[in-house]
């Protein structure tokens, strides 16, 4: 079984990160709004990237990693600019010391 951390673009501009074990069913209901929450008061909301996981706990652990990234880092991953999302990880890490 397959399971997957995907993003969304909610039309407030703001993004979504989750996890499942059936991307199109969970992401049809994001769009349909049926599953309450955050992503139901910023409809539309649009898919922007998703990745495959061996196991549900590889999948919440991608996906609360990027909850935690920044905008820019966000949207460097949804561009699949990984020398941004480095150099922005470089960023933060320095700015911690």
């Amino acid at each position: 079984m397959a399971f997957w951390a995907y993003l969304l673009r909610c039309a407030d501009g703001s993004y979504y990160a989750g996890h499942t074990d059936d991307l199109d069913k969970r992401i049809g209901e994001q769009v349909a709004g049926v599953c309450g929450g955050y992503t139901a008061t910023r409809l539309p909301v649009e898919l922007v990237g998703s990745q495959a996981c061996a196991t549900r706990i590889e999948a919440l652990t991608f996906e609360r990693r990027i909850k935690g990234w920044s905008r820019a880092k966000k949207e460097a991953l949804i561009k699949g600019n990984w020398e941004e999302v480095s150099r922005l990880a470089r960023n933060r890490s320095d700015k911690k010391d």
